[in-house]
């Protein structure tokens, strides 16, 4: 098999095209667009960096590899992290716009049964690549993930699906804290190690805040002005405020409202520039 990366990208687009992939509405339609996938180096410097800034507790390529395969000695640059983008539908985003206090049904769907469908996403490219022959892990899936709390960034996790992204070279952080990419910032992420020889994609970016126009051209601010909760400033995101909006406000609304057991906000991710595109230029 010469062409891995492309291997890779069609297993994940496949299955996108599967009745898994759905918001489980009477119109069954998909919860997401068709994904971007990039590619990382379990060697790049970024990993080190993370567990520096976030925390003792973010785990490495290697480190999360190691523990899911203890018998299975691996060096940090025979690793590739596999990242992809799930942007969501046009008409999940239109829906979503026109709100300006609570989650509309279609994005409260794509943020449930969206996100199984991320799970079951992950567990396929695990099987597939280990029936393969390459020995696999999805972070997130891991027993021994767990949020925590970092000194400097309040919290955190083990393992970051954005920061995952970010590495393979899909986007750069907003104000809202939100990965702006290609397909835009209405998007979410899943991503899987493995021991598998891939080569990394470029990362067009020289910072993490390259692609947010508050950031990069001090103008916008949009998000801001999104959040029900005043969650956003410009001084960034208050992380405990939007959690407790969207765990409780949110889930109470979506059960009473819609029906199932969910919860979810993301109005900082529509209705604004970053929505569906790179609103800025990078040199």
């Amino acid at each position: 098999m010469k062409d891995l990366a492309g291997w890779i990208r069609k297993v994940i687009e496949k299955f996108n095209t599967t009745r898994e992939n759905s918001l489980m509405n009477p119109q069954q339609e998909p919860a997401w667009d068709k994904p971007l996938v990039g590619f990382a180096n379990g060697n790049d410097p970024l990993w080190d960096e993370y567990k520096r800034h976030i925390g003792d507790f973010y785990w490495t390529p290697p480190e999360i590899f190691g523990l899911t395969f203890p018998s299975l000695p691996v060096k940090p640059d025979q690793l590739t992290i596999i990242s992809w983008i799930l942007p969501q539908t046009k008409q999940t985003k239109l829906d979503h716009g026109k709100e300006n206090r609570l989650p509309s049904e279609r994005w409260a769907r794509s943020r449930k049964y969206g996100e199984e469908y991320n799970v079951k996403l992950r567990l396929h490219v695990v099987k597939t690549l280990t029936g393969e022959g390459f020995g696999a892990c999805a972070p997130i899936l891991s027993p021994q993930w767990e949020m925590k709390v970092s000194e400097h960034y309040g919290l955190a996790s083990r393992w970051s699906e954005r920061h995952a992204a970010y590495a393979a070279g899909l986007g750069t952080f907003g104000l809202c804290d939100g990965l702006i990419t290609p397909l835009g910032k209405a998007i979410r992420c899943g991503s899987v190690i493995a021991r598998i020889a891939v080569s990394p994609t470029q990362r067009p970016y020289q910072n993490h805040h390259a692609y947010c126009l508050f950031y990069s051209k001090g103008i916008c601010g949009k998000c801001i002005d999104r959040c029900p909760v005043g969650a956003i400033t410009k001084n960034g995101h208050d992380k405990s405020k939007c959690q407790q909006y969207v765990d409780f406000e949110t889930r109470s609304f979506i059960n009473t409202q819609f029906g199932f057991d969910a919860y979810g906000c993301g109005l900082c991710q529509v209705g604004v520039p970053c929505e569906s595109k790179i609103p800025v230029k990078v040199k």
